[in-house]
């Protein structure tokens, strides 16, 4: 039993890092767009990243939901790597957003 809740909390914790990290890629995409002035794609780019990166919040929060619902979770290296990756995801995120906002003033 004690494995399968392992083997569930990598599936859980590849989820998070696969969907945050293309949530990250995405960022980085509309970044890039922006500093050409592609500001259109750009906000494409956060638009689809944005998707990901709820998937990644919704699979984190339902372990949260189950933890505080008295099941305990098992904590991994893995998935606190999985927690880094959705903390920097958002960081970056919030970053590159007013990176654009100042392309954007700057173009004008």
């Amino acid at each position: 039993m004690e494995q399968e809740q392992m083997t569930d909390m990598n599936i859980i914790g590849f989820q998070i890092i696969s969907n945050v990290g293309m949530a990250k890629s995405l960022v980085m995409e509309a970044l890039y767009a922006a500093k050409d002035g592609g500001f259109e794609l750009a906000e494409q780019k956060l638009q689809e990243s944005w998707q990901y990166f709820v998937e990644g919040h919704k699979v984190h929060s339902s372990l949260i939901q189950q933890e505080a619902s008295g099941n305990k979770v098992e904590f991994s290296m893995l998935f606190m790597h999985a927690e880094d990756q959705l903390m920097s995801a958002e960081t970056i995120s919030e970053l590159v957003k007013e990176m654009i906002e100042m392309y954007k003033r700057l173009e004008k």
